[in-house]
C-alpha cells in the first residue's frame, strides 16, 4: 500500500496522505485517494495483478462511452510496471451515486429506472460486430457457438491442471455432460454478436439516491463481441435482477433457447472464476447445474 501511495503521488504530481482500499478481490483492488490535507480526490485507482488487464479495461470503457448513451467513468490515466514488478493501475473518475441494488422509493420509480437501464443497454446492443467474436484484444471472424466451445474447452483443460478445486465428482460429471451436449444446446443458433458490457449486474450500475435516476454503468467485463443473451445471463439472482431481465426481454426478445443457455453460461462463468481466482460461488454453481440438468437428458 505504501509503495502504491508513493508511485501515485509521483504520477499525479501531488503528495497523497493515504490510499484506502474500498473493494478487493484476489487479482484486483479498488482504492480511494486522499490529498495531503486528507480530502478525497475525485478519482479512484483500480489495480490489477495480471499485466494487460488494466489496458484492456481502459480501452473497453472508452469504447462503451463512445458507442452508447449511458455515462461511463472517465479514464484519466494508466500506470504500468515494465522495469520493476508491481500491479498495473487504472485511474478512473470517482462517480457519486448508489448501486441499483438499493430499492427505489416507489414501484413507479423502479419501472422508470428499468426503462432507462434497458434503453442504455440497447444502445450498445445496436452496435453490430460485423462478424467478429471474442475478447477486446483478440477478436476473430467466427460464429458464437464455435467460439464458445473453444472457451469451454480451454476452461475444462485448465480445470484439469488443479487437484483441489472444491468441485465434487458430480460437479465434474455435469461439466463433462455439458461439453458433450453443446451442439444440441446451440442447435439453430443464429443471433449476431454485438457490443456487450460483459459484467451486467445490478451492482454494476449507479443511480441517484434521491431521484432514482440512472447515473452510470461501471465495471465492464472483458468481453467485447457476443450475442445479447450472453449479456443477460448474470441476472439470475431473482427479485429485482429477474424483474430487469424480463423487462429487457419484453422490449427486445432473444431466442427461446435462452431458457437453458442462460444456465449453461452461468455454470461455466463460475468455472472461469474458479480457474482465475481459486474461488467460486457454490450457490450459483448449484443453481445453474440444477436448472440445466433437464436439458442434458
Amino acid at each position: 500500500m505504501e509503495q502504491l501511495r508513493l508511485e501515485l503521488s509521483h504520477l499525479l504530481g501531488e503528495k497523497l496522505s493515504r490510499v484506502e482500499c474500498v473493494h478487493e478481490k484476489s487479482d484486483t483492488a479498488l482504492w480511494s485517494l486522499y490529498d495531503s490535507q486528507g480530502n478525497p480526490l475525485p478519482l479512484l485507482a483500480h489495480s490489477f495483478s495480471t499485466p494487460g488487464i488494466a489496458r484492456q479495461l481502459a480501452w473497453k470503457i472508452s469504447q462503451l462511452a463512445r458507442c452508447g448513451t449511458v455515462r461511463m467513468p472517465v479514464v484519466y490515466g494508466l500506470m504500468t510496471h515494465e522495469e520493476h514488478p508491481g500491479p498495473d493501475v487504472l485511474l478512473i473518475e470517482r462517480l457519486r451515486g448508489v448501486s441499483v441494488e438499493a430499492p427505489t422509493r416507489t414501484p413507479q420509480r423502479w419501472e422508470q429506472l428499468k426503462d432507462q437501464i434497458v434503453e442504455g443497454l440497447l444502445g450498445w446492443h445496436r452496435q453490430d460486430s460485423g462478424g467478429c467474436v471474442g475478447m477486446v484484444d483478440c477478436t476473430q471472424e467466427n460464429i458464437w457457438p464455435s467460439w464458445y466451445r473453444q472457451r469451454v474447452e480451454v476452461l475444462w483443460t485448465t480445470l484439469g491442471l488443479y487437484s483441489n478445486t472444491g468441485l465434487t465428482m458430480q460437479d465434474k460429471r455435469i461439466l463433462f455432460r455439458t461439453r458433450e451436449c453443446l451442439p444440441d444446446l446451440f442447435e439453430g443458433f443464429n443471433d449476431n454478436c454485438v457490443l456487450v458490457h460483459g459484467n451486467f449486474t445490478l451492482r454494476s450500475m449507479l443511480k441517484d439516491a434521491r431521484s432514482d435516476q440512472l447515473l452510470a454503468m461501471v465495471g465492464p467485463g472483458n468481453m467485447l463481441w457476443a450475442p445479447r443473451e450472453y449479456e443477460l445471463f448474470r441476472l439470475a439472482d431473482g427479485g429485482q435482477a429477474e424483474g430487469l431481465l424480463w423487462h429487457y426481454l419484453q422490449r427486445a426478445p432473444v431466442a427461446e433457447a435462452f431458457i437453458w443457455r442462460r444456465w449453461l453460461y452461468l455454470l461455466w462463468d463460475e468455472v472461469a472464476r474458479l480457474t482465475s481466482t481459486g474461488r467460486f460461488d457454490r450457490g450459483r454453481f448449484d443453481l445453474a447445474a440444477k436448472s440445466l440438468l433437464p436439458w442434458l437428458a
